[in-house]
Parts: structure tokens; sequence; C-alpha cells
């Protein structure tokens, strides 16, 4: 008998005017990627708010990717400024109430890295893999 081997659930929160287009340009290029990532477009990385964040965790899934466009080049002026702020104090408030800071990645995809993405989801989700399931989550931090 064989045995399926564990793949980690991913949510990913894409922008999107850059990295949702990147993911999108990764299938169009046949680019081939996990397919652990389930995919949330947001209109702005800077909409992404810690709850969304531990409401994934909270709900089963094993790593959270929060992607939008380069800083600088934001569609919205500064959002992603402010998401990369709150998202790296998030890290932190992870990491203290006991996450593994490793589950939750930021990264800076544009609509023209489509390989990039495919990468970028590669990474995490070896990542993820190597941390093992999020079991050990407390449903209510």
């Amino acid at each position: 008998m064989e045995t399926k081997k564990w793949e980690p659930r991913i949510v990913a929160f894409l922008c999107n005017w850059c990295s949702y287009a990147g993911a999108d340009l990764a299938g169009v290029s046949r680019y081939q990627y996990p397919p652990s990532l389930r995919i949330i477009r947001v209109p702005c990385s800077g909409r992404v708010s810690a709850n969304m964040v531990l409401d994934a965790l909270k709900s089963g899934a094993d790593g959270v990717l929060v992607s939008g466009c380069h800083p600088g080049d934001c569609h919205y002026i500064s959002g992603n400024m402010y998401a990369r702020r709150r998202l790296a104090l998030l890290k932190s408030l992870l990491e203290f109430i006991g996450i593994e800071p490793e589950r939750f990645n930021v990264s800076w995809i544009s609509a023209s890295e489509g390989k990039q993405f495919a990468e970028v989801a590669r990474e995490v989700t070896e990542k993820v893999r190597a941390l093992g399931p999020a079991r050990h989550l407390v449903k209510d931090f």
C-alpha cells in the first residue's frame, strides 16, 4: 500500500496589480510551482491585516505568504510600505506567541516576474514542509 506524502497548505495573499499578475504569468508561461498554494487576491498588500494571517493559520493553513508590488512601486502609492512595516511586526508577534516565524513569508513580486513567483512558491512550500504540519497551533491565540 502506498502512503500519501504530506503536502503543506499555504494561503497566499497576493496583490491584484503585481503578485497576482505574476502568478498568472507563471501559469501562462507554464512555470511549475506546488499546488499547495491557495491564492487569495487582495487589492493591495497594504490591505492584509494581522487578523487575516492569524485567521488563515487558525483555519488550518500550515503557512502564509503575503506578496505585493516592489516597495516604491505600489499602485496605491504607499500601501506596500505600510505592509512592509506591519508584516515585519506581525512576524515578531507570531514568534512571541509560539508560531515558527518561517511559517509566515513576505515577498515582493511584480507582474512581469512569473518565474520568480514560481521560485518563491517552491521555496515557501519547502520551508513549510520542513517544519511539518501546523497541528500544534492553538485554535485560540
